[in-house]
């Protein structure tokens, strides 16, 4: 008799909730030090309320290019430290690639916990190319099980797998060179978007201001920031 074999492991969503990707993070291996810090707005008072040092920023917005346009840039020579894709059973982890995206391409500022779910990862995967870095997320079972209890946290129902999710978590970093990066798993790469940035929230906000006004997304768009834990500034 044939066994039958377990249903593959389908990534549900994430809440856009500070407290739960916080959570998240921690228990994978981001440091205390360090938290995932809600933005009100895009607007400049808004943002001056925001903790410092920003060194992510993690926005989920809803598209309106329906023709696909949204992913055909990148570029997968670029070298920033981390980039990795996002494949069709990752298709609903955004959040989470956004996270990865936000904390391993900024490890000269943050020392991951030693022997933590993350640090394994990145060990495993940081020669490994953008794909085989999916797919490497998509075999820890470690990863999966901090994933399924931080997707059923939250004040919203958690989406079953069918469902059609229309928003899309990215991240902007900026390298320690200066520039402006945005890391989405859905394009062919990285996207420089800035030469040069001095203030990575306050251009991260003009971008994304501007694709609302270029009608690229609609206005439901929500910030976060990886940031200094308010207490350890």
């Amino acid at each position: 008799m044939v066994e039958a074999q377990a249903p593959a492991f389908k990534w549900p969503p994430l809440e856009s909730n500070p407290e739960v990707f916080t959570d998240y993070m921690r228990k994978v291996g981001l440091p205390e030090a360090w938290t995932i810090n809600e933005c009100f707005g895009l607007d400049d008072d808004c943002l001056s309320f925001v903790p410092k040092p920003t060194i992510a920023v993690i926005a989920v917005f809803e598209s309106l290019a329906k023709d696909g346009s949204q992913r055909e840039g990148g570029d997968p020579s670029l070298p920033v430290p981390f980039y990795m894709k996002q494949t069709e059973n990752l298709d609903m982890a955004c959040g989470v690639i956004a996270c990865i995206h936000s904390i391993l391409n900024n490890l000269h500022n943050i020392k991951l916990q030693e022997g933590s779910i993350l640090e394994k990862y990145y060990l495993a995967s940081k020669d490994k190319s953008a794909l085989d870095r999916a797919l490497a997320l998509e075999a820890m079972e470690d990863f999966k099980s901090v994933h399924a209890a931080s997707a059923a946290q939250g004040q919203t129902e958690v989406p079953d797998s069918g469902d059609n999710v229309n928003h899309h978590f990215i991240a902007f970093v900026r390298t320690e060179d200066g520039k402006l990066v945005e890391l989405d798993g859905m394009k062919k790469g990285p996207v420089v978007l800035s030469e040069k940035t001095d203030d990575l929230l306050k251009d991260s906000a003009d971008i994304l201001l501007k694709r609302v006004a270029d009608g690229l997304y609609s206005e439901s768009i929500s910030v976060q920031v990886l940031c200094k834990t308010p207490d350890e500034v």
